[in-house]
């Protein structure tokens, strides 16, 4: 039969207003509910992002619209006693024939959010940002040759509506799997998030196909004909459990979202030396980077000659580049990660960028001592008064204290005393500049670092100390 007829006389064509209809509504609410159109294409934009976002919603309606047409064929053929009025033609072409059209169908339901995505956001992709695209298509197949062998021995006007809405409802259901992990993971709706700069991990597309190849195939063999079939479907339903007993053991060990990916691959545009400054040309903020470097430079700067002990690393680059905090390197003397695409696009309407000087501030000011990751209610606060209103002193000098103050005075909401808190730790920086020489000032800047370490109250056993510059997380 012609393709042409064959796409005349399938379900896939005269069900194709109602499925296309489902993916236009759901790539437009859905995908737009949350973010407005301006939102979207304003950056940060990595087409792995993109493409996983735009997926995310059809992977279960792909596969439920498929198995379900895919049966109706396959109890089509079987209504027809194809295989009787063509014995000497490979079964196997005539179902991939008759089913061409529900792969189709489904490959269609994942292509077009995709396409019309990069569209929209007008990037290109690559081949490693499409990999859960090729994954999802490969699943397809799968479900199409389940479908048809579920059409052969099952009423299709019943088993076609029934098969796809379960298979909807069973791989939607999945993405709330926490015990056990491994189904979220298996089973071919990817519940790992990808971020900027990330792709996904060929591990984390490859074990949900091989499952459901794996299935598929042993399903096929159970249906295959011919004098070695026992063997074959022995062999089949084996390895099918194999697959899937070995991929279960891999994915229990990862988190309940978080699948393997790698990281780090996004470009960085640079500019300088001593220190380097790099970001992301993709953040939405890279024209500003000379400007960004200027305010890094002279912050760096400001702080040195108040006497802040200030090491100049080589590099300072953006934390976009690995916007996971946990795949982001750790800062180091020579090399800081600072969130500069984040804080020259949060610049004020003057176009200031006061975040960016909090940020450098952030990385410039060290305590001889590491601070608690967390505050609790409880906690006494003369360390924290004496750590804060040091900090504040050396924002000051950068003119970066608005930012920090309202960090801090949400951080001292939990206080039930927080405005005197708040109040005395300016009432302490204010003592601080107000010194007549440079020297009086620094001595009370490095007076008021020991302080804090002394009164910390020693950390329980267990209690993770922070990791930042300034011991805590910046």
């Amino acid at each position: 039969m012609k393709f042409r007829a064959l796409l005349r006389s399938s379900s896939a064509l005269w069900t194709a207003p109602v499925w296309v209809g489902i993916v236009a509504f759901y790539f437009f609410y859905a995908l737009h509910l949350q973010d407005p159109y301006e939102e979207v294409i304003g950056g940060p934009l990595w087409a792995a992002e993109q493409v996983a976002l735009a997926l995310n919603y059809f992977y279960a309606f792909a596969y439920g619209i498929t198995l379900g047409l895919a049966t109706w064929e396959g109890g089509r053929l079987k209504r027809d006693r194809v295989w009787d009025l063509a014995p000497s033609r490979a079964r196997w072409r005539v179902a991939g024939q008759a089913l061409a059209p529900a792969v189709g169908a489904g490959w269609a339901i994942l292509l077009l959010p995709v396409t019309m995505r990069l569209i929209e956001t007008r990037l290109l992709p690559t081949m490693t940002a499409v990999l859960p695209l090729a994954m999802g298509m490969g699943i397809v197949c799968a479900y199409a040759v389940v479908g048809c062998v579920l059409g052969h021995v099952a009423p299709r006007a019943i088993a076609a509506p029934v098969g796809a809405v379960a298979t909807f409802y069973v791989i939607s259901k999945t993405s709330t799997y926490s015990d056990p992990l491994w189904p979220r993971h298996l089973s071919g709706q990817l519940s790992t998030s990808v971020a900027f700069g990330e792709y996904y991990s060929p591990t984390t597309v490859l074990l949900p196909l091989l499952v459901a190849a794996a299935v598929a195939a042993a399903v096929a063999a159970w249906w295959s004909r011919g004098p070695r079939r026992l063997p074959l479907r022995l062999v089949a339903a084996a390895a099918a459990l194999a697959t899937l007993v070995l991929s279960a053991r891999t994915a229990s060990g990862w988190g309940v979202a978080d699948g393997p990916v790698t990281a780090g691959h996004a470009p960085a545009r640079c500019v300088g030396t001593a220190p380097r400054v790099c970001m992301a040309e993709a953040g939405g903020a890279v024209e500003r980077l000379d400007d960004v470097r200027a305010e890094v430079t002279g912050s760096l700067e400001k702080l040195r000659a108040a006497g802040v002990d200030v090491t100049v690393p080589s590099t300072v680059t953006d934390g976009l580049l690995y916007e996971r905090g946990s795949t982001r390197p750790r800062s180091t003397a020579a090399t800081w990660w600072l969130s500069l695409t984040a804080q020259a696009e949060a610049a004020g309407p003057d176009g200031s960028l006061a975040g960016v000087r909090y940020a450098v501030l952030l990385g410039s000011v060290t305590f001889p001592c590491s601070f608690p990751a967390t505050i609790t209610s409880d906690a006494p606060t003369a360390w924290i008064t004496n750590r804060d209103a040091a900090v504040l002193w050396a924002a000051y000098e950068v003119d970066a204290q608005t930012p920090y103050l309202r960090w801090r005075a949400d951080e001292y909401a939990q206080f039930a005393n927080g405005p005197e808190v708040l109040a005395k730790v300016k009432e302490r920086a204010a003592k601080g500049r107000a010194l007549p020489t440079a020297a009086q000032r620094t001595a009370w800047f490095e007076q008021e670092k020991a302080k804090a370490c002394r009164d910390m109250p020693k950390r329980p056993a267990g209690v993770p100390a922070a990791t930042g510059p300034r011991g805590e997380d910046s």
